[in-house]
């Protein structure tokens, strides 16, 4: 059956600057992005988003429509499947799905995963992982390991696809599961503790020390120490340094011995980033860190203050902390910006999607222009 994933105004508002290149639907929370939950379901799916993002990812016109912020479980899909035409599930005032336009409410009373907040992504990983592991998996048997130097605790909990590859690692999947999926790469000396993915294609680099409750993203590099964190795909933090309770985008690289704080020293909630209101505000979290779109990068050492938003196309260096906000297409660091001009981002995109087989064609050019467009209400420094 095809469904149509649609943004909640709201919501989408809210995941910024993630969804100001994707759909809600193509965030990645556990080992799947949400579209791909509900295509491992037997869905085919479509995208309602903004206008802009439509050529890339094109509305199949289904006549079913399910919020694309929700992850899918047995009873929610049986309540979608069996919504009859102008009827909408809901709960409360958030719509779940609707038949053909909606209209006669349907309460939905069971148990579901809504990711409505950026820092949603992290906090729900752990869940998500374990709930797209028993689907993955169900039925299936994992590779064995053949390297007689890498120690797993908890095997049963250990799941290796075709084509990967793990030397000389500890993974302990006692507590939690680890995934690793089609030709990725455990290098020596990595340390795992469940839960966790790797994706297709990624590398976990030489003594990488996993803490848990994190996923790396297809074709993705990364090492030292990473805690609660998701990686979405085709980004890099290859080298020493913390990122705890993050998020970064695609086509995100992170110098060497970038640190992202993620608990502030008098242990107050953290602030971010709102794109909905233009001000920081609450998480209700004690841990809070760097939350990256895609196409942001930093120099080596860079230091992030805990609870940092940087927007798409950022480029951030020099000594010293920066802002805590960091809008999109910005040059610079603690020193002050200046607007990182699209010819020159684009030479960059070109090259680093190159590496990866990818292409910087016309549609992600008009994409990346629309965003370019948008976000100049928040480049002060261009109105002075």
């Amino acid at each position: 059956m095809d469904i149509a994933l649609f943004d909640s105004p709201e919501i989408r508002t809210q995941l910024l600057p993630f969804t100001f290149t994707r759909p809600t639907a193509e965030i990645r929370v556990g080992i799947l992005t949400i579209t791909e939950k509900w295509a491992k379901r037997g869905f085919g799916c479509g995208f309602v988003t903004q206008n802009y993002l439509q050529t890339k990812f094109p509305d199949n016109k289904a006549g079913l429509q399910v919020n694309g912020a929700l992850c899918p479980n047995d009873d929610l899909v049986q309540a979608i499947l069996a919504l009859n035409a102008g009827e909408e599930l809901v709960s409360g005032e958030t719509v779940l799905a609707k038949h053909s336009g909606g209209g006669s409410k349907v309460p939905y009373t069971g148990e579901f995963t809504l990711i409505q907040h950026t820092w949603d992504i992290f906090t729900q990983n752990r869940n998500q992982i374990i709930a797209d592991f028993e689907l993955i998996t169900k039925g299936r048997t994992s590779q064995e390991i053949s390297d007689p130097h890498t120690i797993v605790y908890g095997k049963e909990n250990l799941f290796i696809e075709e084509g990967a590859s793990i030397r000389a690692a500890i993974i302990n999947a006692e507590g939690d599961p680890v995934y690793i999926g089609k030709k990725a790469q455990v290098h020596e000396g990595s340390i795992i503790s469940g839960a966790f993915a790797l994706c297709e294609g990624a590398h976990l680099n030489m003594g990488a020390k996993i803490k848990g409750d994190t996923t790396i993203g297809p074709y993705s590099k990364v090492g030292g120490e990473i805690g609660n964190s998701v990686v979405f795909g085709y980004s890099n933090k290859g080298h020493d340094g913390y990122m705890g309770n993050s998020v970064l985008g695609e086509w995100c690289n992170l110098g060497a011995d970038t640190n992202t704080s993620n608990l502030k020293n008098n242990y107050a909630m953290v602030k971010l980033w709102d794109y909905a209101t233009g001000r920081f505000a609450d998480t209700g979290l004690q841990f809070c860190g760097l939350m990256m779109g895609d196409h942001s990068k930093c120099g080596i050492n860079t230091m992030f203050n805990t609870g940092t938003v940087v927007g798409v196309g950022a480029n951030i260096f020099g000594a010293g902390y920066p802002r805590n906000f960091v809008p999109s297409f910005s040059w610079g660091g603690a020193a002050g910006f200046v607007t990182f001009q699209l010819r020159k981002f684009a030479e960059v995109a070109e090259a680093v999607m190159h590496r990866r087989n990818k292409e910087y064609d016309q549609v992600e050019q008009d994409i990346i222009q629309h965003i370019f467009d948008e976000t100049a209400q928040y480049r002060i420094w261009d109105k002075a």
